[in-house]
């Protein structure tokens, strides 16, 4: 065990205590999502009732606690839902990586209802912190989405819909161009006597100036675009 990246992670249940020894720096990869494999951050293959005097849990306690004695199956319950340790550094890091994942998916799923235009990064950014918004450093970015847009709701107007455009491609970047049409998602597509290529894409609405930027900048400003009513 390295003694400077060793920390004890605890699990309660049933009134017992259940500890594993982690690496802090791996469990907090895993935590944050980066890795996938809670046991990578496994340092000592037991699970104690007290780790510091190295008393065992027995496996019956932990077969009652957990439903099997799987050591994976354990060391991913204690670090899911246990106490792990981790450094006021790696806790703010991790804060502002989840800020970002939750600022990304609202901008480019949402628009402003009263403009239907999508809503900036920014206006987004300065919502949460006005609203005094609070992250939580574990839970994944899709799972405080709801709660987080009720609180800024207030501030900025905030709707989640999807867009269909249809989409004239001038033969000459047509087959340039069906690449990025598939990857916003082509609903339907159809190749025109002259070469052109006309398709219905759909994606989240707020992405619809990303798209846009994009395929003019392919095809020179001469692609025919417009927006079909849901």
């Amino acid at each position: 065990m390295s003694s400077s990246k060793t920390v004890i992670a605890k699990y309660e249940r049933n009134g017992l205590t259940f500890e594993i020894f982690v690496n802090s720096d791996i469990a907090y990869e895993y935590l944050s999502g980066k890795i996938s494999d809670p046991m990578k951050a496994l340092e000592v293959d037991e699970v104690f009732k007290d780790a510091r005097k190295g008393e065992r849990q027995s496996e019956d306690k932990i077969k009652s606690a957990f439903g099997t004695a799987e050591l994976a199956k354990v060391v991913e319950t204690i670090m899911k839902n246990g106490n792990v340790p981790i450094t006021t550094e790696q806790r703010n890091r991790s804060i502002e990586e989840k800020r970002k994942q939750i600022i990304n998916i609202i901008a480019k799923n949402s628009i402003d209802p009263r403009t239907n235009a999508p809503n900036p990064p920014l206006r987004i950014e300065n919502a949460m912190r006005d609203a005094r918004v609070s992250i939580d450093p574990f839970k994944s970015a899709s799972d405080q989405i709801d709660a987080i847009v009720k609180k800024i709701n207030a501030l900025i107007p905030i709707k989640f819909t999807t867009i269909k455009i249809d989409v004239v491609v001038p033969p000459e970047f047509a087959n340039r161009c069906f690449g990025i049409l598939k990857q916003y998602g082509i609903k339907s597509e159809k190749w025109l006597g002259n070469g052109s290529l006309q398709a219905v894409v759909e994606f989240p609405a707020g992405m619809q100036a990303e798209f846009f930027d994009r395929i003019n900048k392919m095809t020179q400003g001469k692609v025919e675009t417009k927006i079909i009513e849901n």
